[in-house]
């Protein structure tokens, strides 16, 4: 996907870029490359899979959520994605960019330099460590991360306000979902909306939920990360 494609198709998303977020974009897109050159951030190597993979990706959450205004968490961003495109692509949105790469936290602090984005911070912490103390804080949390999903809420739900929504990115995702209903039902969540679609240009399947949390989370909650993996909440 190249920069004219993905223009036309995140309008399709009802999104239209300023010029200002489409140079910032271009940008992002070109210093990630050449960052990537000497420090691993990402696996894709080109422009055009930067945009799909990426930013395309990233943006597809405002099929599942309204994310013009409020607080986000991004639990192990990586090189930004998604908050840091969210952050660009919705100014007043205000967004917290959580990971335990010191690496790739100092990209992250260059970029938001580099593209001045005052609503932007970087936060160097392991996910556990970070929602045991800042609980109930966010309007949204989400996590493009490879975890299982009951591993993932337990570590994200607290971080996020009654009625906030955990925004979960995944690609096929059936048998995860069978396997947390107990965790949600622990932590007092529920799916509220699911979307499953196909990325463009065969960027594969990729599911969408919205995860509702409905009452304060116990303080017990998240367990060290130990203990997250290797016994489900019962």
């Amino acid at each position: 996907m190249n920069k004219e494609e993905f223009l036309q198709e995140i309008k399709k998303l009802n999104i239209e870029l300023t010029e200002k977020m489409a140079e910032q974009l271009k940008q992002y897109a070109d210093f990630l490359l050449e960052y990537n050159k000497h420090t691993n951030l990402t696996a894709i190597k080109t422009e055009e899979e930067v945009y799909l993979k990426h930013f395309y990706d990233s943006l597809t959450l405002v099929k599942i959520a309204n994310l013009t205004t409020g607080t986000l968490l991004d639990v192990g961003t990586g090189a930004g994605f998604p908050g840091l495109v969210l952050a660009i692509v919705f100014p007043n949105l205000r967004v917290t960019l959580l990971d335990s790469n010191n690496k790739k936290i100092t990209f992250l602090n260059e970029c938001i330099t580099k593209f001045q984005l005052p609503n932007v911070q970087t936060i160097y912490s392991r996910a556990e460590d970070f929602t045991r103390i800042h609980r109930e804080e966010f309007d949204f949390v989400t996590s493009r991360a490879v975890a299982e999903l009951r591993i993932l809420l337990e570590l994200n739900i607290p971080a996020l306000k009654v009625n906030g929504k955990f925004l979960v990115m995944k690609g096929n995702i059936e048998e995860e979902i069978k396997t947390s209903l107990k965790t949600m039902e622990i932590l007092h969540c529920k799916i509220i909306k699911k979307e499953q679609f196909d990325l463009p240009n065969q960027g594969g399947t990729r599911t969408l939920l919205s995860i509702i949390k409905e009452r304060e989370t116990d303080k017990k909650y998240p367990r060290t990360y130990d203990k997250i993996k290797k016994k489900e909440l019962k």
